[in-house]
């Protein structure tokens, strides 16, 4: 319990840090809501009423090469791609295992992120269960990690809920823009990921 009410510590703490470096510096140079890169723009999430336009996360759609990527714990590509696009390929992450992504850069225009998903089995009897951290890298605060994301088990494929970057907070450098990594962590059961997206335009 100390060690859980520790880490929840840490974790608050290093948000409230986020969030005081855009206030110390604010300004219009800093606040920047321009894409950040050129990638392409879809909207894979439109037949669920998700309308935003996406860019894929580096590597998301796990058909090419992982470069950049971490994985641990017996996680790996297979063969099997999310039902609802084009592709061969999705990521395994058994229990106990990790993959950390490779990063993309995101600014106060890079709210949420998504990503489709199906789970199985458990541990213990208990649900699957994944977390889904976001690490960034920051100039003055190094690497920050918080565990924020959200899943919810399903044994077939459905993309996730819109899942907060906190990019507005994260982009305090000097060109307005951050590096973000995702690290997905399976705690229970065995998870498949695939086409991992960021939405790059804030049109709400």
């Amino acid at each position: 319990m100390s060690r859980l009410w520790c880490k929840g510590v840490v974790t608050l703490a290093a948000a409230a840090a986020l969030a005081v470096l855009p206030a110390a510096g604010a300004s219009a140079d800093v606040i920047n809501t321009g894409l950040c890169d050129g990638a392409a723009l879809s909207q894979p999430f439109a037949q669920w009423g998700d309308d935003a336009h996406y860019k894929l996360l580096p590597g998301g759609d796990f058909e090419g090469s992982l470069s950049g990527y971490t994985l641990r714990g017996g996680a790996k590509v297979v063969s099997g791609n999310e039902s609802f696009g084009s592709g061969t390929k999705a990521l395994s992450i058994p229990a106990g295992g990790s993959v950390l992504t490779d990063a993309t850069c995101v600014n106060s225009a890079n709210p949420t992120y998504r990503f489709f998903y199906k789970s199985q089995g458990g541990l213990l009897g208990l649900l699957p269960a994944m977390t889904v951290s976001l690490v960034y890298q920051d100039g003055l605060l190094g690497v920050v990690e918080l565990p924020l994301g959200v899943v919810l088990p399903s044994g077939r494929w459905q993309p996730s809920l819109k899942q907060l970057t906190l990019a507005s907070l994260g982009s305090a450098v000097a060109d307005g823009s951050v590096p973000l990594a995702l690290r997905f962590t399976a705690v229970a059961g065995t998870w498949t990921v695939d086409d991992v997206y960021v939405d790059p335009v804030s049109r709400r």
